[in-house]
């Protein structure tokens, strides 16, 4: 049986350093709050603050598992969160079957949208 697995790399503008070290804090507190879990919503992904301390760029990447729905979840829990607004995605990701396998495909990733709420201190994505 094939093996399928995802690869996809791209940054999230968090708006500064201190959003980006917050979303970290989540991104660890979820992971921990899901590893015993049967089907995390977080997981798939591996996240890095880009430039620490000073800058607000997350670096997200596949892991092992390679898992777009729980890159979705992350960023619009994290928007939700910070309070962040606008579009965010990825232009492109590889789909890969596994060892053995001669196909390969690139799809592309929707956007994410989302909406402005009523705050003076949101943020802008934009990735």
């Amino acid at each position: 049986m094939a093996d399928y697995f995802t690869h996809f790399s791209c940054l999230l503008d968090a708006g500064s350093p201190e959003n980006a070290a917050k979303a970290m804090a989540l991104f660890h507190r979820l992971r921990t709050e899901e590893a015993d879990a049967d089907e995390p919503a977080f997981n798939g992904f591996d996240l890095a603050q880009q430039d620490w301390p000073s800058g607000s760029h997350l670096w997200i990447h596949d892991d092992d598992q390679g898992d777009v729905e729980g890159v979705i979840n992350f960023v619009l829990r994290l928007a939700e969160d910070l309070n962040l607004t606008g579009l965010w995605g990825s232009t492109s990701l590889t789909h890969v079957l596994g060892p053995g396998s001669r196909l390969s495909g690139e799809v592309r990733m929707s956007l994410i949208s989302v909406p402005a709420r009523a705050s003076a201190g949101s943020a802008r994505m934009n990735g």
